[in-house]
């Protein structure tokens, strides 16, 4: 029987300005953008993914970048407050030297469960990242060349949640989302569609914590991965039975998406597998050329206007 949920698709965060943006993740982290088109809810903003070579589910960043003038949000209960990346153990101290090298301020390395090693660090809009180094995941990672292929990042590891209590968002997605439980410890509960980087999701119950506010900085939503439209219209109709308000279908033309909120307010999408980022401009080329969908086509003239120039070549590779 075809599971429903096979783990991350993407994380969606909202960010500030679009070529600070682009810096950060292409050129710091060596992601590569593979779209750019904008927000299907608000054209005037940008849509930019980050992934992987192909931009596969379980490796994609996207960003709305809104600008500076965006108030920031904070972290809290409610919200997805830490993205963790995947690499080679190996390449910690590679890492390290790459961070100073670009100035940005990271914590001490620690250790998780014995086998992970994590460094934390911020965008520059504040947004909760963790380089998480292990060994065991065979994803190849994207590198254009800046980052040696042994130690480019490989996806997603792991998302971290916090909530006032675990139990009811635990119970989703156990119950009806293909998690289990794989490990307890430090406060922490990893839930995973499977036991590897890229399908965790690590819960925290933290009810002293100020609630969230979303905002620049923060996590918009959570993407689960789904493998077509047929399993996501049954997981439509498993989250309905069990209670929960789940949207129509929304076609996003790289996949299509249905939001709901779990429990603990954060905000979860169902994404499918297909039809990948391809469809519209060829994998050798991905991220390069404004890609606007079918109903904004008409209006791309005034949409480039408003959208903020980005620099490919602004240097930020270089360092």
């Amino acid at each position: 029987m075809t599971r429903l949920i096979s783990g991350i698709h993407h994380v969606t965060a909202v960010s500030g300005d679009a070529q600070e943006n682009f810096d950060f993740y292409t050129g710091a982290l060596g992601l590569r953008m593979v779209k750019k088109t904008v927000n299907f809810e608000d054209p005037g903003v940008y849509h930019l993914y980050f992934g992987d070579t192909e931009g596969n589910p379980s490796t994609i960043l996207t960003t709305f970048p809104y600008g500076r003038n965006l108030a920031k949000g904070r972290h809290g209960k409610g919200m997805v407050n830490t993205t963790a990346f995947s690499l080679e153990m190996g390449g910690l101290d590679y890492w390290l030297q790459r961070l100073d090298r670009f100035d940005i301020a990271y914590k001490h390395p620690q250790e998780r469960f014995k086998d992970e090693v994590f460094v934390y660090l911020e965008d520059p809009d504040g947004l909760g990242l963790e380089l998480v180094f292990s060994e065991g995941d065979l994803r190849k990672g994207y590198t254009d060349g800046s980052i040696p292929f042994e130690w480019a990042i490989k996806g997603f590891h792991h998302v971290e949640i916090w909530l006032e209590g675990i139990e009811r968002t635990a119970a989703l997605l156990t119950m009806q989302m293909n998690h289990q439980v794989i490990r307890e410890g430090s406060g922490r509960i990893r839930l995973g569609a499977e036991d590897r980087p890229g399908k965790y999701v690590d819960l925290l119950a933290m009810p002293d914590v100020l609630r969230g506010l979303g905002g620049r900085g923060t996590v918009h939503h959570l993407a689960f991965e789904t493998p077509d439209r047929e399993s996501q219209i049954r997981m439509k109709n498993n989250l309905e039975d069990y209670g929960l308000q789940v949207t129509d279908v929304k076609d996003r033309k790289y996949f299509s998406s249905v939001y709901f909120r779990e429990p603990g307010g954060v905000l979860f999408e169902v994404a499918t597998s297909a039809p990948g980022f391809s469809v519209d401009e060829p994998v050798g080329s991905l991220g390069q050329s404004l890609m606007l969908p079918g109903q904004f086509e008409a209006d791309r003239e005034r949409i480039s206007r408003l959208l903020p120039e980005i620099d490919y070549h602004s240097g930020g590779k270089q360092l």
